[in-house]
């Protein structure tokens, strides 16, 4: 009995220390993500902000109702926004300078509430959320009007959603006069 309770101690100090020790935390939210992310240029870290799909099907995304049904509780939205700003580790932590994105957007199939989607993007800068915002209506547009496929747009914009500002500025008029 004595040797029992000694391992059982044991154990629960090793499992304590291997806790402290592991690359990843585990918060309330339900999720694992890393400690340290970084976010360059207006694009989120890969490894902590990788994407995810909701849908590729072109008639939800069409004609599948507002998003809303698709998007998360603002209370979610706000710890999560706190906790990634953290991870991220902006110099600049207050929430209100930032928009808790999504990198694939609702509005082109991507998933609403994964936080594997999400990341806190700033206001302000070259590449802001405001930038981005309107690339996920152009590349919506170009969906529907069968210029693009979903898959085509959120593999794009999980990559480097600059790439279609020039779209959206005019620059050239549709991704299918591209060559």
């Amino acid at each position: 009995m004595k040797k029992l309770i000694v391992v059982t101690v044991t154990l629960v100090g090793v499992m304590g220390s291997a806790q402290r020790q592991q690359p990843f935390q585990s918060t309330s939210l339900g999720m694992n993500a890393p400690k340290v992310c970084h976010s360059e240029g207006g694009l989120p870290d890969r490894t902590c902000t990788p994407g995810a799909v909701r849908t590729t099907d072109v008639q939800s995304i069409c004609h599948g109702g507002p998003t809303k049904q698709y998007r998360p509780s603002s209370s979610y939205i706000r710890r999560l926004k706190v906790q990634q700003i953290s991870e991220y580790g902006y110099a600049d932590s207050n929430p209100s300078d930032y928009e808790e994105d999504h990198l694939i957007a609702i509005e082109i199939g991507g998933d609403g509430k994964d936080p594997k989607n999400l990341w806190p993007e700033r206001h302000i800068g070259p590449n802001n959320s405001y930038d981005k915002d309107r690339v996920e209506g152009w590349l919506h547009r170009e969906i529907c009007e069968g210029a693009m496929t979903p898959e085509q747009a959120q593999h794009g914009v999980a990559t480097d959603w600059r790439q279609y500002i020039r779209f959206v500025r005019g620059e050239t008029a549709s991704r299918k006069h591209v060559d």
